[in-house]
């Protein structure tokens, strides 16, 4: 008689796990439960967009980029909450939905041999929203934007901006107040490698700004703005190119690292983009850009910064549950001298983070708060963000906000009480999914008084899938450009 060798247990999947998956049901505005009392100053409409897939037609995804979009928004109006929920129906999305398979490349999925010749990259339009001139878009920064309707989220389709969008349009416009515009950017790659920068005026029409050459095929996600400036921080990625206009495997297999080279700092003065300023800097790669100033000759950017593109493979395997990686970003404050041509950066936290955010009032000016998504431990920092806190800059103080165990939270979103003068007088929004009743809900928190939890919670009945950024549109007339 033979006694079975025991198997070893398969390891339990964290709870967090359970957030990414399929949309399981897509709705319009309907009303939601609302756990506590809300602020009487909150109104308007929050809306999110994020990977909203985790197969392409049962092809599991091999990066959380690679999920078809999703948006959600929660109406926060005189007569309670409002909550939607819907897919966006690209071109290239709905034609695969059509054909009930993968026909198309994405961040790390590579386009299906059949299609390579003829396939234009997917448009996931899963990253960002921008809210500009009264109408609304889902963003995903090599493609064009996505225009939904605000009413109910339903897509319009896919604009060029009336012609100034040359081919796609970064997830990361930036508003400058004392311009009233909007800037973004886009990258082309070929055989000059450029950033392609564009202005959208408050009441205007959007325009090319023009051109940059860059000195090599680098990766550029977000950027940051001052009164007069456009920064970029070029990290010493090295892509390959030919590889990836012959759709030669997926943008992620064709970009690098190149550990312990310089990065580089381009910033474009707005009224002179022919005349860029470069700047060399250390090794360093970063996602998010917190906010920037300047004082004098010296610009004031603080972002997240990582050692290396490691968060890459960290984001990927979230979608599966099993990261190999630690989560190791840091808020950063680079100093750059534009005389001397200097870049020094110093540490402003220690703690694991992403997706910082600040007050609209204080974008392009000296600030005291920001709020980001964080790992509550070192144990955490493989898995989902598991918290939000608020540092204050001047004393170094971190708040964290007051969630339940196994709730998970996503970007923080700051919305400033009406006619409030103070940077923190305001309230912070987020996506909450918790792991306990599987559902998913937007939590309203007091921004001095995050420890005390939220004043209210604004339930779902069903699980949404996490989401990266989201804006708040403020009810009434249009204001910023915004709708």
């Amino acid at each position: 008689m033979t006694t079975a060798t025991p198997q070893p247990a398969t390891p339990a999947l964290p709870a967090w796990k359970r957030a990414f998956r399929n949309i399981s049901r897509q709705h319009a505005f309907q009303p939601l439960r609302v756990e506590g009392r809300l602020p009487e100053g909150l109104r308007g409409t929050l809306f999110r967009a994020g990977a909203w897939t985790v197969d392409v037609h049962g092809v599991p995804l091999q990066h959380w980029f690679d999920g078809d979009g999703g948006v959600m928004g929660v109406r926060f109006g005189p007569d309670g909450v409002q909550g939607a929920a819907r897919l966006v129906d690209s071109r290239t999305m709905v034609t695969e939905r059509k054909a009930g398979r993968q026909l198309y490349g994405s961040y790390a999925m590579p386009t299906p041999l059949r299609n390579k010749l003829l396939n234009p990259q997917k448009n996931n339009a899963n990253t960002a929203v921008m809210s500009w001139n009264g109408r609304l878009y889902a963003l995903h920064e090599p493609n064009l934007p996505v225009e939904l309707s605000p009413e109910d989220l339903s897509t319009l389709g896919e604009s060029d901006l009336e012609g100034a969008v040359l081919k796609s349009f970064s997830a990361h416009p930036h508003r400058i107040h004392s311009r009233r515009t909007t800037y973004n950017f886009a990258q082309h790659h070929g055989r000059v490698n450029t950033l392609e920068l564009y202005a959208l005026p408050d009441g205007g029409k959007a325009r090319h700004l023009g051109s940059v050459p860059l000195p090599g095929a680098t990766m550029v996600h977000d950027y940051m703005v001052t009164d007069r400036y456009l920064v970029f921080f070029l990290p010493a990625m090295r892509i390959d190119v030919l590889k990836m206009l012959l759709r030669i495997g997926a943008f992620a297999h064709n970009v690098h690292f190149r550990p312990g080279a310089a990065a580089e700092v381009l910033v474009v003065p707005i009224d002179d983009v022919a005349h860029p300023i470069r700047i060399p800097a250390d090794s360093f790669f970063n996602w998010h850009f917190s906010n920037a100033y300047e004082d004098g000759d010296t610009l004031v950017v603080d972002y997240v910064r990582y050692p290396d593109f490691a968060s890459n493979q960290w984001l990927g395997e979230l979608v599966r549950g099993t990261p190999s990686a630690d989560a190791d970003g840091m808020l950063h404050r680079a100093v750059i001298d534009l005389k001397a041509r200097t870049f020094r950066s110093e540490p402003l936290l220690d703690l694991s983070c992403e997706f910082p955010r600040v007050a609209p009032s204080v974008e392009c000016r000296p600030y005291q708060t920001v709020y980001l998504g964080a790992h509550a431990t070192r144990e955490a920092r493989r898995g989902l963000y598991d918290s939000v806190v608020r540092l204050d800059l001047g004393t170094g103080r971190v708040t964290r906000a007051a969630l339940e165990a196994d709730q998970f939270p996503s970007e923080p979103v700051f919305v400033p009480r009406p006619g409030s003068r103070a940077e923190d007088d305001g309230w912070i929004l987020t996506q909450v999914f918790d792991a306990k009743t599987d559902t998913t809900h937007v939590a309203v928190l007091d921004a001095e008084r995050l420890d005390a939890g939220p004043v209210a919670r604004c339930h779902f009945e069903h699980a949404l899938p996490p989401t990266f950024h989201g804006e708040f549109i403020p009810a009434g007339p249009p204001a910023h450009g915004q709708a």
